[in-house]
């Protein structure tokens, strides 16, 4: 039975219809600069196919979650599971047949990356018995795939590409059928893009852009300029599914909408100076007050001014890890401060820990000057050890162990922003106590956002440092297997987590 879709109207105002069944055997691209309604496009299409066929939408700005409310695709919040877990998510979604959207929009640009190969690695690698047909649609597919290295790492853009590039070169035998979508053809892979053998080429300025998808639709170089002439909504259609000569068409309506801002223009709001004055200098009365930004790091002048003026501050109730130089010579006057005391005092600054080691050392070396210490007799190497042993909470009694100075050993081999994390959760595994927070984890790296801890523990686990593991109750164990430790249950999510420094 053949099953033909309605995707709009063509300019003689008869339907435009796309054979759905012909669309699972050869793929389809969607190019549109932003404005030019690509995103209507794809809600149209998958709104009009929804009943025919399991859907699969990889959707980095969360814009096409309202289709949960009435076409009953459940959401996958990647930000919310590891790249391990969305594989087996990804896995059951085929075994089991349902719709789901997976919604990027918590996530980093290289986690994106990371997150969605997980996802479509799943869909691909499941059993022979699963191969259900089904729509793979991915928005931004530039992201996904793109034509030349960026600023991510090369290892999150070549298993992104890796499995963009199964999606839709071996995907047809699985029952994958890829729907990719672009603002940019000149950013996006062309081994990915030349596996569709369908097109909807919608507005686009660029000459670089017109000439690729010029080339796409087989037409001439001189007809390329017709791109710049489209209309929002208004796409040419070419390819086994569509047409077999390019052929304009109009995008129908939709059902549903997106989150995205309203572009209408809209009169502003008439208000008396002085309310509008209040209404952005005070507070609502529901008004959730976000934290204050971190303040901008004082020169030594205005340090200097401010411990002359005031007591220097008493030492804080942290731990202390032993001694890396020897404590100053005590005067006759009286007890000498060390360099150890002085580095509870700079860590003592609750912003401290969201600042660079290299930063925090400047501080250390003014308040050792105020001291008359030599600071530089601990050098940023031995202060960034330090800094990360004290970050993770380890008391003088641990740090003089010989089990702890093979934890340090280890440490040290590892990047400087991994051995304040990797101490932390050895620290805890070491004492036999609860697994470290996210949030905790978080600040251990110098970060306020707990989601980031979720990437920190995937990259640790994926080069041997830890193993995790999630019990029923939701609660997380972590194991150094280098060390043989193992810390006890701990709830990831936990808020009001004592803090690590």
């Amino acid at each position: 039975m053949t099953v033909a879709i309605e995707m709009g109207t063509t300019q003689g105002g008869q339907p435009a219809t796309l054979d759905l069944e012909e669309l699972l055997a050869t793929r389809l691209l969607v190019q549109g600069n932003s404005g030019s309604g690509k995103s209507h496009l794809l809600r149209r299409l998958v709104e009009q196919s929804a009943p025919w066929v399991q859907q699969a939408l990889v959707d980095p700005e969360g814009d096409f979650v309202t289709l949960a409310d009435q076409f009953g695709h459940q959401v996958v919040d990647a930000a919310a599971h590891t790249e391990a877990a969305l594989q087996q998510i990804a896995a059951r979604v085929r075994m089991h047949r349902v719709s789901v959207v997976l919604n990027l929009e918590n996530l980093e640009t290289e986690r994106q990356m990371r997150h969605a190969a997980a996802f479509l690695g799943g869909l691909f690698d499941v059993d022979r018995d699963y191969w259900f047909p089904m729509l793979v649609v991915v928005d931004e597919a530039q992201l996904f795939a793109p034509a030349a290295a960026g600023e991510v790492s090369d290892e999150a853009r070549k298993a992104s590409l890796g499995a963009m590039t199964n999606l839709m070169c071996r995907g047809r035998k699985r029952g994958l059928a890829g729907i990719i979508a672009t603002q940019r053809l000149a950013k996006l892979a062309k081994n990915v893009a030349a596996e569709a053998s369908n097109f909807l080429m919608g507005r686009t300025f660029l000459d670089i852009d017109m000439s690729r998808a010029a080339d796409l639709l087989g037409m001439e170089r001189r007809q390329a300029e017709m791109f710049r002439d489209l209309n929002r909504g208004q796409f040419v259609a070419l390819g086994p599914a569509l047409s077999r000569r390019p052929l304009p068409i109009r995008i129908g309506e939709v059902e549903t909408s997106g989150r995205a801002g309203n572009a209408r223009l809209l009169p502003l709001p008439e208000k008396p100076p002085e309310d509008a004055h209040d209404l952005i200098f005070k507070p609502g009365e529901n008004e959730v007050l976000r934290p204050a930004s971190r303040p901008a790091p004082m020169d030594t002048a205005q340090l200097l001014a401010q411990l002359a003026a005031a007591k220097p501050p008493s030492p804080p109730g942290e731990i202390l890890v032993r001694e890396v130089v020897a404590p100053a010579p005590r005067s006759p006057e009286g007890p000498k401060t060390t360099l150890d005391e002085v580095v509870r005092q700079v860590l003592a600054d609750p912003e401290a820990i969201y600042r660079s080691p290299a930063q925090v050392y400047q501080d250390f070396l003014v308040r050792c000057r105020q001291y008359g210490l030599h600071g530089r007799s601990l050098d940023l190497s031995a202060f960034k050890r330090k800094l990360a042993s004290v970050r993770a909470g380890v008391d003088a009694e641990t740090a003089d162990t010989p089990e702890w100075d093979q934890a340090l050993t280890v440490a040290a081999a590892l990047s400087d922003d991994l051995q304040p994390v990797f101490l932390l959760l050895a620290r805890a595994a070491h004492d036999k106590i609860a697994c470290p927070s996210n949030a905790q984890i978080a600040r251990a790296r110098g970060s306020r956002s707990p989601r980031r801890a979720l990437g920190l523990l995937e990259h640790m686990e994926s080069q041997g440092l830890i193993t995790s593991d999630i019990d029923a109750y939701g609660n997380r164990t972590i194991a150094v297997p280098a060390l043989g430790w193992q810390t006890l249950p701990g709830n990831p999510d936990a808020e009001d987590a004592e803090d690590v420094a």
